[in-house]
C-alpha cells in the first residue's frame, strides 16, 4: 500500500510500481465536459494482475472483457494490470467519480458512461471508426437499448461507448451555449434528469432521441461515403501510376526491338497497278436509248390508302 496525495494505492507485488504511476495521473487537476478545471476527490486506488483477480475483487460485476470499474459511493477505481491503455481506463473510471462528486440526481447509464467515455476522449480514432462502421451497418438504435449493450458482449459494447459519448455530445450541441454545463447544473441541483433535458435543449426525452439519432446517421453516415470516395479515388490514381511506371519501364526494350529493323524497299520488279479506265459505253454506231421492256408502268401518283 502506498499514498499518493489524494490517491491510496492497494495493488498486488509486481504491479506497485505501475499504480504508483497511475496514481499520480488520477490526482491531478483536470478539464472536465461541461464541468471546468477540478481536482477528482481522494481515491483508493486497487490494481490487479489479472482478469480471475479482476473478477474476485469486483465480484463478478463486470463483464469478462472489462478493464476497470468505479464505484462512486466508496470512491473506489479497481482496474486490470494486463488489460490495454490503463492510463485511459484510468481516466474514464475517475471521470465516473468526478460526475458522480458534481451532481445530485440519478442519471441514465448511457449518460454516465458517454459522459465518461467523452471525458477520457472517445469518439476519435478507433472509437470514431466504430461509429462510422456502426452507421454504415443501421446500427444506431434507441438510447434505452445502448443500456443493454453497455453491459453485453465486447462487439456490442465496442460500438455502444461511442454511440453514447455522442448522445452526450448531442445534449451539449443542442444548448445555445453548445456546452453541456448548464444541464450538468440542473442536475447538481437534484433536477429530475428529464426535466433537466427539456429546460436545456427544448426538447423532450423522445423528440432528442430522434434528433439524436438523425445528426449521427448524417455526421457519420457522410463521413463513411467521403472516406469510401476516397478510397476509390486513391485506387484509381494507384493504378493509373502502375500503369504509367509500366510503360516508361517497358520504353527501353520497345526501343531495342526496333533497332535493326529497317523497312523493306518496293519491289522494282511488280508492275505497278493499272489505273482504271473510262466506265463502259454504247457501241459505236448504236443507238444510246435504252431499250423499253415489257414490264409494268410505273404510276408516280401516291397511292391512296
Amino acid at each position: 500500500m502506498a499514498q499518493v496525495g489524494t490517491v491510496t494505492v492497494v495493488a498486488w507485488p509486481g504491479e506497485l510500481d505501475r499504480a504508483i504511476g497511475l496514481a499520480g495521473l488520477a490526482e491531478r487537476e483536470a478539464e472536465w465536459p461541461g464541468l471546468g478545471r477540478r481536482r477528482p476527490p481522494p481515491i483508493r486506488l486497487l490494481v490487479v494482475p489479472d482478469a480471475r483477480r479482476f473478477a474476485a475483487v469486483t465480484a463478478g460485476r463486470v463483464p469478462a472483457w472489462g478493464a476497470g470499474i468505479a464505484l462512486p459511493g466508496s470512491r473506489t477505481i479497481v482496474l486490470r494490470g494486463d488489460a490495454g491503455d490503463l492510463p485511459r481506463t484510468l481516466r474514464h473510471e475517475v471521470a465516473h467519480l468526478v460526475l458522480h462528486q458534481a451532481i445530485r440526481s440519478r442519471v441514465p447509464l448511457w449518460f454516465d458512461e458517454g459522459w465518461a467515455t467523452w471525458a477520457a476522449g472517445g469518439t476519435a480514432g478507433f472509437d470514431a471508426l466504430s461509429l462510422n462502421l456502426g452507421v454504415a451497418r443501421g446500427a444506431v438504435g434507441e438510447l434505452r437499448t445502448l443500456d443493454g449493450a453497455l453491459r453485453g458482449t465486447a462487439g456490442d459494447a465496442g460500438l455502444a461507448y461511442p454511440l453514447a459519448a455522442s448522445a452526450v455530445q448531442e445534449l451539449a450541441r443542442r444548448h445555445p451555449e453548445g456546452s453541456l454545463r448548464p444541464l450538468l447544473e440542473q442536475l447538481a441541483a437534484g433536477e429530475d434528469f428529464a426535466v433537466a433535458v427539456r429546460r436545456t435543449t427544448g426538447l423532450t426525452l423522445a423528440q432528442f432521441e430522434l434528433a439524436w439519432r438523425k445528426a449521427v446517421r448524417l455526421r457519420y453516415g457522410l463521413l463513411t461515403w467521403s472516406l469510401a470516395a476516397g478510397l476509390w479515388l486513391l485506387l484509381s490514381t494507384l493504378v493509373l501510376v502502375a500503369a504509367w511506371a509500366r510503360r516508361h519501364a517497358d520504353r527501353p526494350r520497345r526501343e531495342a526491338l526496333n533497332v535493326g529493323w529497317p523497312l523493306p524497299p518496293p519491289d522494282e520488279s511488280e508492275s505497278p497497278p493499272a489505273e482504271p479506265g473510262p466506265p463502259p459505253g454504247p457501241a459505236p454506231g448504236t443507238d444510246s436509248a435504252p431499250e423499253t421492256g415489257e414490264g409494268p408502268e410505273l404510276d408516280p401518283t401516291p397511292r391512296q390508302v
